[in-house]
């Protein structure tokens, strides 16, 4: 990015079982977290095994109006859709990885998000 550029927001894909509080299994990463992302300014959805319909009650129960949900395999889609400066896949699998890596995605464990997410702001 140069200094003519404008500053993008980053964009973040959220796993959910294994991952968002709510998921099944249960992870670590809150709806508050969550909240605390997007409220950065941040470009948020989820990127799940689950169905976009199940994914779509998921955030309305939750009250956070995301930008995306998308099938875990059409993570380039979501990538081609938002202009970002970074991309992020925050997950608990080797699947996530391989979904991550594959779209070009930086992945992060859903262990190693808690220090590594909320620096997302660049500070």
């Amino acid at each position: 990015m140069t200094e003519d550029s404008p500053n993008l927001p980053k964009l973040i894909s959220f796993d959910i079982d294994g991952t968002l509080e709510v998921g099944d299994p249960p992870g670590v990463v809150t709806l508050d977290m969550v909240r605390m992302v997007k409220s950065l300014g941040h470009i948020i959805g989820s990127c799940s095994d689950r169905t976009l319909a199940n994914q779509k009650y998921l955030w309305e129960q939750a009250g956070i109006e995301v930008d995306f949900i998308a099938l875990k395999h059409t993570l380039p889609d979501v990538m081609e859709r938002f202009p970002a400066e970074e991309y992020y896949h925050i997950g608990d699998t080797d699947m996530d990885l391989h979904y991550a890596n594959k779209a070009g995605f930086h992945f992060v464990y859903v262990d190693d998000a808690l220090g590594h997410l909320w620096d997302l702001n660049g500070e």
